[in-house]
């Protein structure tokens, strides 16, 4: 990978809106991102690269959400978490390119699918909350899938959804999970030689698109509807993912 104007150019849209999902909108979408920059890097380039900017969108997502995150709901999500990133080590040891693109490929389109039929009425919020045991099994799946894609947040969606929580308690216990995970994936990057010289410095240019997306997310949480946003992610998803799938494929 190197520092080009055009890498540059991609990644600025895909940050800033990694960091608008961070910040207001349940970080559940953030992983648009990672498909973007996957387009024109290498899937494990595209993952590296975005993960230090992710943790900085986490702190600056703390504060202004601190303590007002569901935690019986945010603990059983990262324990859960812990077994789900070390299945996520052990395929990427396994795993060529083309199969993470097809991965990467395959959360985006079903992320969409998952999403219209929540909106088609076939999936609906369970009536009574969740077990623990079965919080631990979407924990697990969203640690696997965000140590693969940054695609954790589908998974813990369905287990919060049926906890029934205010749109504040979700979006802060969103961002609480995803920071304990996103820190548990960082020296696993690193020993599988995920990070670069070229992604560090990358990302130390992107650090105030980081702050200025969260930012921004954090002003449209309290003042915008999210449907306008989320319409334009599933578009974007289903037009990267169908790509990375034919890519893959082919």
């Amino acid at each position: 990978m190197e520092l080009s104007l055009t890498l540059i150019a991609l990644a600025v849209p895909a940050v800033l809106f990694a960091g608008v999902s961070k910040g207001g909108f349940g970080s559940g979408v953030a992983f648009a991102a990672t498909p973007m920059l996957a387009l024109i890097l290498e899937p494990a380039q595209a993952v590296g690269l975005l993960l230090p900017l992710l943790i900085v969108m986490d702190l600056a997502a703390l504060p202004p959400f601190w303590r007002q995150w569901h935690w019986p709901s945010a603990r059983v999500l990262t324990l859960g978490g812990l077994p789900g990133v070390a299945l996520g080590v052990a395929l990427w040891r396994v795993a060529d390119p083309d199969l993470l693109r097809l991965m990467i490929g395959a959360v985006a389109l079903g992320f969409v699918v998952f999403q219209a039929a929540r909106a088609a009425g076939l999936l609906r919020p369970a009536a009574h909350p969740w077990s623990d045991r079965a919080g631990l099994g979407m924990g697990v799946l969203a640690g696997f899938t965000s140590f693969i894609s940054h695609a954790g947040g589908p998974a813990a969606a369905v287990y919060l959804l049926s906890r029934h929580l205010t749109k504040t308690e979700y979006q802060a216990t969103t961002v609480i999970v995803f920071f304990a995970l996103n820190l548990l994936k960082l020296p696993a990057y690193a020993t599988l030689g995920i990070f670069s010289g070229a992604s560090l410095l990358a990302d130390l240019v992107l650090v105030p698109v980081a702050f200025a997306g969260v930012a921004l997310g954090v002003w449209m949480h309290r003042r915008v509807s999210g449907r306008l946003f989320f319409a334009l992610t599933y578009l974007f998803l289903v037009a990267a993912g169908s790509k990375l799938v034919f890519d893959a494929l082919t």
